[in-house]
């Protein structure tokens, strides 16, 4: 299934494409696909005839896929050639950040420069999404435990991320920084996350284009990775790195301006599309 969240901002309603690719409405059946209700709102939709759904009209705008995320975990430095590209070393264990949960918005939202920003980076990224409480399991079981994925853009301030001192969140966790959808796609419609290909483009101009086979650690070692060091809830997210491509990475290096424009996509997840503002 491909589950998706529709309407104003805070005030979205759940909803699912049908086999035709449009959108119907799920919510006389459930409230939203958000936190714990999670695992209980993805089986109610499973269980409902797309076709006996109201359509949808017009194009609303698409919220998170997911409500109520209780965490939002970031890997960094997870495909070698972007490493590479990043000047720095593929690390013996996962590098685990987070990003504020605060940062997370609609797939097609603005995504705001933050106001003293010189460095405003771009990243295609895969993410998991937890559908059932994990703790301490193991990589051979950590799949069981996923609801399905998405597509993310990990935007990023790169100065305020190295220079400034200290964790990478503060170049991180801006407000829409954390562009996420339009769909959750369940994991029965997913059978190899690491056979996925991916894009970024910039004004037109493609800067990213990869695939989940190169990443140095997979999706189902990430999940039990992580769950050694902390609990992890339905709702909560796992972004699983980028590819090579980034502004930083250009020669000279290149960053978002306002008025630019990035449009960026994973095979079977969805294309996601934002324009860039100044914040205010």
């Amino acid at each position: 299934m491909k589950l998706l969240r529709f309407g104003p901002r805070g005030q979205e309603r759940p909803g699912m494409l049908d086999a035709d690719g449009q959108l119907r409405d799920l919510s006389a059946h459930l409230r939203d696909f958000a936190g714990p209700d999670l695992p209980e709102a993805i089986k109610t939709a499973a269980s409902v005839d797309p076709a006996s759904l109201p359509l949808v009209d017009g194009t609303p705008r698409l919220g998170p896929c997911v409500g109520q995320v209780g965490k939002f975990v970031c890997v960094g430095l997870n495909y070698s050639d972007h490493a590479a590209e990043s000047g720095m070393e593929v690390p013996p264990e996962p590098i685990i950040f987070f990003k504020a949960t605060s940062a997370i918005c609609g797939p097609n939202d603005d995504v705001e420069i933050p106001r003293t920003s010189v460095a405003t980076d771009w990243e295609v990224e895969l993410a998991v999404v937890i559908g059932k409480t994990a703790k301490y399991v193991s990589e051979e079981d950590a799949l069981d435990h996923v609801a399905g994925y998405c597509v993310v853009n990990d935007v990023s301030e790169r100065d305020f991320q190295i220079k400034r001192h200290g964790q990478w969140v503060k170049g991180k966790s801006a407000d829409t920084f954390g562009p996420t959808g339009p769909w959750l796609v369940t994991r029965d419609e997913v059978p190899d996350p690491q056979n996925l290909d991916m894009y970024l483009e910039v004004n037109g101009h493609r800067y990213q284009k990869g695939t989940t086979r190169t990443m140095v650690y997979g999706v189902a070692y990430l999940v039990s990775y992580v769950s050694q060091f902390m609990s992890l809830q339905p709702g909560d997210i796992i972004s699983t790195g980028t590819p090579p491509g980034v502004g930083m990475g250009q020669t000279p290096p290149s960053y978002l301006k306002p008025g630019d424009v990035m449009e960026l996509g994973i095979q079977g997840l969805g294309v996601q599309r934002q324009v860039t503002v100044a914040a205010d």
